[in-house]
């Protein structure tokens, strides 16, 4: 990665002095060219000036005073009618510059200079906008180093930290960057190390509990089994089965009150999120099943909801309900959002037959299902809608209409899809 941001800066850069670089070549190449010639021009004029004075005083222009005014070490030459041709200077050989004027008294006057000082000039101009360009170039790389090792060392210290997760090792490092996207990497990582801590905090205690509750009964379990098993009195087999049944139940009980102490519906993970995002994401994950059973899947009703609990929880509650219609439902299933009183509301319904009436409430028991299914769906989407402080209801048996309510923390703005048709998503 610092290689790739390296050489993305620095081809940037490149382009950059390319263009503007050739571009400044030439304007200054044509803008000193330019001026050399203006330059000469205006020392021809200046020479026919000086003299136009002199045949006006004297009346004669010798080499000698002409000399004295050619500035530079220019070549002129000056021609005046009747009188001899008047040349200052060392003619130059090669490419030359020349500037011409002619006097109020007839006679002319060329300049000349050779065009290497106007090529010096250009080569001392390049020679700068090169080294700029060079400097531009150092200045690009070490930002480019800068910048790739800003980014790269925090992207591979958060790697570091998703891999310590990985091998049960939980603790947040609450380590920031000073980047918007990569401290927000650091805060789902550390949400996640508080989860993952909770949680094996929680199985640590779930596990010691059972083992110190657990002991007692099925030691007591035990030693009615050995009695069982030592004789054959069919009367004492009868009470000692008839004990082991009631510490079989008994078992039972201190198991599902575990089951029931560990799920804290308030233990930190509950938090306030939009509903829209759950149920996007849930149409998202199911429209291919349905488009392939030839069906649809819709949401409508109030937009932008907040509602509190665990969106995970909540999205495999409407995980269970959607798969529910598409396993025994019919036509659209439709996922609708509404307020009432203090709670958000998701229901889900569809076109299909509908929940029959000899099931009615006994839907969500376990083992009880309308076709040949398990029956566990439903009841493990009510037993996490309620851990997670909702609840779970059949509102309607016919079309089947499932309502999740969940509570909310501030009233949901008022929306025109309110009422509405249903929107395709």
């Amino acid at each position: 990665m610092r290689r790739r941001l390296i050489q993305s800066t620095l081809a940037v850069v490149l382009v950059v002095i390319a263009v503007f670089g050739v571009s400044l070549v030439i304007v200054e190449t044509r803008t000193i060219s330019s001026t050399a010639q203006e330059r000469v021009d205006l020392e021809a004029v200046r020479l026919a000036s000086i003299v136009d004075s002199r045949l006006i005083g004297t009346g004669s222009v010798d080499e000698d005073f002409l000399r004295e005014q050619i500035r530079d070490a220019r070549y002129a030459l000056i021609r005046i009618p009747g009188e001899p041709v008047v040349e200052v200077g060392d003619k130059p050989s090669g490419d030359v510059l020349q500037g011409r004027a002619t006097g109020e008294e007839g006679e002319t006057v060329l300049v000349e200079e050779p065009r290497s000082s106007v090529t010096r000039e250009v080569g001392r101009t390049l020679l700068i906008i090169g080294l700029v360009a060079l400097l531009a170039v150092i200045a690009a790389v070490l930002l480019a180093i800068r910048q790739a090792n800003r980014l790269a060392s925090p992207l591979t210290d958060l790697a570091e930290t998703a891999e310590r997760l990985g091998s049960g090792d939980p603790r947040p490092r609450h380590k920031r960057y000073g980047v918007p996207e990569l401290d927000r990497v650091a805060d789902v990582l550390d949400s996640s190390a508080e989860r993952i801590a909770r949680m094996l905090t929680a199985e640590r205690r779930l596990a010691a509990d059972a083992s110190h509750q657990l002991r007692t009964p099925l030691t007591a379990l035990s030693m009615r089994l050995e009695e069982i098993t030592l004789t054959d009195e069919p009367e004492t087999v009868k009470e000692e089965a008839t004990i082991a049944l009631s510490q079989v139940e008994r078992l039972t009980d201190v198991v599902d009150r575990l089951l029931t102490n560990s799920r804290d519906p308030r233990s930190g993970s509950a938090v306030t999120f939009e509903l829209d995002d759950v149920i996007q994401q849930q149409i998202a994950e199911w429209r291919p099943a349905y488009r392939g059973e030839g069906r649809a899947i819709v949401s409508s009703g109030k937009r932008h909801l907040t509602a509190v609990g665990t969106p995970g929880a909540v999205a495999q509650v409407l995980a269970a309900l959607i798969e529910n219609s598409l396993m025994h439902g019919g036509g659209t299933v439709a996922l609708r959002t509404r307020v009432t009183g203090n709670q958000a509301v998701v229901e889900v319904t569809d076109e299909g037959p509908g929940v029959p009436g000899d099931l009615g409430a006994r839907i969500f028991e376990r083992a009880i299902s309308g076709r040949n299914s398990t029956g566990i769906g439903l009841a493990v989407a009510r037993d996490l809608a309620e851990a997670d402080g909702g609840r779970l209801e059949l509102l309607q048996g016919r079309p089947p209409v499932f309502g999740l309510f969940l509570s909310r923390t501030q009233p949901a703005k008022k929306s025109t899809a309110d009422g509405g048709e249903p929107t395709v998503r």
